[in-house]
């Protein structure tokens, strides 16, 4: 590959079995090179890795690419991948792999491979990074759609990690977006800080995780720990920082199409445009289902577009501008342009299936290549199925810089993902809500938690560690003893709610260890001594709330991101029903609306069928509030359940809380 490229720098070719490799003269060893060199291509076995890598070290090469897995039958301990590690640290050397596929670097006309790659590789905006040598060669290998001015297969990232090839890419001045395929991130401080830059020069980032399957995190102890899949906390890190997340290659191929183009970022909704009424009507239905929005075009746009329509069709988008043969490119070009022109477009695509030859097909691409070079909105070519002859089509689009995208789903869930980044980057203000943590409130909270010596925070510990943090929850009282009743009751009046504190019940419901709305002493000490019988004598008397909407709050620690806070319905449904929302701790209150606004919750807090609004201020500043405290004390807490914070016109309250400390030998 290198001595077969337009490569401008030196290549040397060492192996001590050869005098010539392909007429170019061959070394025994790096010391009997004519000059230093700057990386070493190691292509050995796992066997020789650890002498060939010492080598490398003394010769004074800066990088290296390494093949092999670095695994060995019958090894030593420390193990060879972490000798191999420890060599290059000490040494400062970058090393491409271990167990990868090498790199390409189509600028320089560098490229690294393990196998034999395509003729020609386009050159173009997108660095790709992958940790899996298969979808490296996915995208780098096939098709002539996309450009690229990287691609790396990054193996184990013996030394050098998905971050570094990020910021070598957000250096580059032709770099239009970064695209991952992740199986782990192994920096995330370095990753987190890696996208803040990409935010700083607008350079979309495309993730294609794997690993994010549903399975929840069997040891977490709180309703929010049970239902946070092993992905909530990197989805959450995504939808902070803006980036694009697919499910599979074809979706990342399509967003990547529009975004390699630097496309226009205006608001507004999709435009499409057919040669055909049933193919309308599919993606109509398809783009319901995803939840992409046609723009409402304006009544000029319409007036416009019917000088130019046969009888019979409707000025309307999305357009079926087929009609009759009948000067019909002149007819496309004429309602395309119209369409795209319109202000309340962000972009939009002529749909239909392109194929080399076809009259039909080489008269829209004309028609689409002219409106495409009047106007700087994403217009692309969208074809609804992908087993197509157009590959001169797909060249000519591709030098034109016009999209070209297989399958009716991927194009409209990759113009729905460009639409909401682009949103995101037109308001983007500090990619850190929340930050102004109160250092008051944070060393309150810390006395209290070592007050407990300890021990786990009970319920009443629970909301009196929400309180120290100015989080509004109901009054409660402990009790240890039936003549306790008298003065709780007493100073909290009837109605109560009387709840076990027994340690060890997390969950107090499924134990039949809450009492609701108590009126009298005769019943509040008949079902205390039911309690204290079958649970144990602790528990908690709090006064009934006025009912309201119940709200379930949680967060939970990830190790790598740190705590996540979720927002769901409330009660006995948090585990039920699949409608929550994540962020990343800390939240603003913006971010805390939009997690609302998510949720099909959000019609009931709004007041539905003839019930009042709640206050709905009062619960978002309990959600910032705990989700301050949560980044506060993330040293010292691993999940918090809040649930239920019971929302009505008056007021929020969390009336239950779980506070689940972090073990002794976590904390740091």
């Amino acid at each position: 590959m290198l001595f077969n490229s337009a490569f401008a720098g030196k290549v040397f070719a060492v192996n001590p079995g050869y005098q010539q490799i392909l007429d170019h003269a061959c070394y025994p060893s790096l010391e009997s090179l004519p000059m230093p060199v700057d990386h070493v291509v190691i292509a050995l076995a796992n066997e020789h890795l650890e002498q060939a890598l010492r080598n490398v070290v003394e010769h004074g090469a800066r990088a290296a690419t390494i093949y092999s897995s670095g695994i060995l039958a019958e090894d030593s301990e420390p193990a060879l991948v972490q000798r191999l590690r420890l060599i290059a640290q000490q040494a400062g050397l970058a090393i491409c792999g271990i167990n990868g596929m090498g790199f390409y670097n189509p600028g320089a006309e560098l490229y690294a491979g393990i196998f034999p790659r395509p003729e020609r590789i386009n050159k173009g905006g997108i660095s790709y990074i992958a940790q899996s040598g298969s979808a490296f060669a996915t995208l780098a290998h096939n098709g002539c759609r996309l450009g690229f001015n990287l691609c790396v297969s990054s193996g184990n990232e013996l030394t050098t990690g998905v971050s570094d090839y990020m910021d070598w890419s957000l250096e580059q001045e032709d770099t239009r977006v970064i695209a991952l395929f992740l199986e782990t991130v192994r920096d995330p401080v370095a990753f987190v800080e890696t996208l803040k830059k990409a935010n700083r020069k607008n350079i979309p980032v495309v993730v294609l995780k794997i690993g994010k399957s549903a399975r929840a995190v069997t040891m977490a102890l709180s309703h929010t720990g049970a239902i946070a899949g092993e992905h909530t906390a990197f989805a959450a890190m995504c939808r902070r920082y803006g980036v694009i997340s697919v499910d599979d290659f074809d979706e990342m191929a399509a967003i990547l199409m529009l975004l390699q183009v630097q496309p226009q970022s205006v608001p507004g909704g999709f435009a499409a445009i057919f040669e055909s009424g049933g193919f309308r009507e599919l993606i109509t239905d398809l783009a319901e289902q995803i939840g992409l929005d046609f723009a409402e075009i304006e009544d000029s746009t319409r007036m416009a577009l019917v000088e130019h329509l046969d009888p019979g069709l409707k000025a309307e988008n999305p357009l079926d501008a087929w009609g009759s043969q009948q000067r019909f490119e002149e007819r496309f070009a004429a309602c395309l342009r119209l369409m795209m022109q319109d202000p309340n477009v962000a972009g939009g695509a002529f749909i239909t299936n392109f194929r080399d030859g076809y009259y039909l097909s080489e008269a829209i691409y004309r028609a689409v290549e002219l409106v495409s070079r009047e106007v700087a909105k994403p217009l692309a070519l969208v074809n609804l199925y992908s087993d197509l002859a157009n590959n001169d089509l797909c060249e000519r689009a591709r030098q034109a810089a016009i999209p070209i995208i297989d399958g009716a789903r991927e194009s409209l869930l990759a113009f729905k993902r460009l639409f909401h980044y682009q949103k995101f980057m037109r308001s983007h203000q500090s990619p850190l809500p929340g930050l102004l943590i109160d250092e008051a409130k944070t060393q309150a909270c810390l006395r209290r938690l070592a007050g407990l010596e300890g021990e786990p925070p009970g319920e009443a510990e629970a909301l009196l560690l929400l309180a120290d943090f100015s989080i509004a929850v109901a009054p409660s009282i402990k009790l240890d003893k039936v003549t306790d009743l008298e003065e709780a009751a007493r100073n909290l009046g009837f109605p109560l709610v009387l709840k076990t504190a027994e340690s060890g019940i997390l969950h107090k419901s499924d134990s039949r260890g809450v009492y609701l709305d108590i009126k009298t002493p005769a019943e509040l000490l008949d079902k205390y001594r039911d309690l204290e019988q079958r649970l144990g004598a602790k528990a908690v008397v709090s006064p009934m709330i006025e009912a309201g909407v119940e709200v379930a709050l949680g967060t939970l620690n990830d190790v790598q991101f740190g705590p996540v806070i979720m927002v769901a319905a409330g009660g006995v449904l948090v585990e039920l029903l699949e409608d929550r929302a994540f962020a990343l701790c800390p939240v603003d209150a913006a971010e805390a609306e939009a997690m609302l606004v998510s949720l099909k919750l959000d019609a009931v807090l709004k007041g539905m069928r003839g019930q009042a609004a709640v206050n709905r201020q009062a619960l978002i500043e309990i959600i910032v509030g705990l989700s301050q405290f949560a980044f506060a004390m993330r040293e010292q807490i691993a999940e918090i359940d809040i649930n239920p914070v019971l929302v009505n016109q008056q007021h929020a309250l969390a009336v239950d809380a779980l506070i689940i400390s972090k073990p002794v030998e976590a904390s740091c």
